[in-house]
């Protein structure tokens, strides 16, 4: 059985409040209908509970995440899991801007497009993106991992510390420290236990890697134990 809830019938406040905390003693699946592009649905979950949206929802869905899969049966606005912690999100259509910003941990699949800056100030979250990404993508990302199966926009990764980037398709241009990188035998591993985890089936070998250059650090990594 799964608990039913009807954004109808239901005010955003009503089924939030609902879905805090649930899931620690039961652990039923939830369906949540008639989204209808509303704001900040399923925010700040902390348990490992199911939760499938049917339909288009608005800004900041998912954000905040913490062991909740949570599966969107439409398009995502600006911020989707926005400072996810861990847990699964997942996106049937596409994503406006901002998708997966400052992500800390877990696992966030789109699987259309996402618009401009997309895992921008990542900390390690893992963005999984289906289609294309937008400009300024993974600008200042800290940590974890940005895959594009698509093309990727203009200035790719500007100001990146060490985040990882991997794109199959055409970058239009990389931002500034931004370089790419070689792929070895254990990145493509790695990338390719990602896909699987992600649900493609797409040859890690035909995607390309960038990270820092490390030319705009104020202090050089390799020095790191001596600060």
């Amino acid at each position: 059985m799964s608990l039913e809830m009807d954004l109808n019938q239901m005010s955003i406040r009503e089924v939030n409040s609902r879905l805090q905390g649930y899931g620690e003693a039961v652990r039923d699946p939830v369906h949540i209908s008639n989204p209808m592009g509303k704001h900040a649905l399923a925010v700040g979950l902390t348990t490992p509970v199911d939760v499938t949206i049917s339909g288009h929802v608005g800004y900041y869905c998912a954000g905040m995440n913490t062991a909740a899969n949570i599966t969107i049966q439409g398009n995502a606005g600006t911020g989707v899991a926005e400072n996810m912690m861990s847990g699964v999100v997942r996106v049937d259509g596409d994503a406006s801007q901002s998708a997966g910003a400052t992500g800390h941990g877990g696992l966030l699949f789109i699987q259309g497009d996402a618009s401009a800056r997309c895992a921008v100030g990542l900390k390690g979250l893992d963005v999984v993106v289906g289609g294309n990404v937008g400009h300024m993508s993974a600008f200042m990302a800290q940590a974890g991992r940005l895959v594009v199966c698509g093309n990727a926009g203009a200035y790719l990764g500007d100001s990146i510390y060490e985040a990882e980037l991997f794109v199959r398709g055409s970058v239009e241009s990389l931002g500034a420290d931004c370089e790419e990188k070689p792929m070895d035998n254990a990145t493509t591993d790695a990338l390719a236990a990602l896909l699987e985890r992600a649900g493609l089936n797409a040859d890690a070998q035909a995607f390309r890697r960038y990270g820092s250059a490390r030319r705009l650090y104020n202090f050089h990594v390799d020095n790191a134990g001596s600060y």
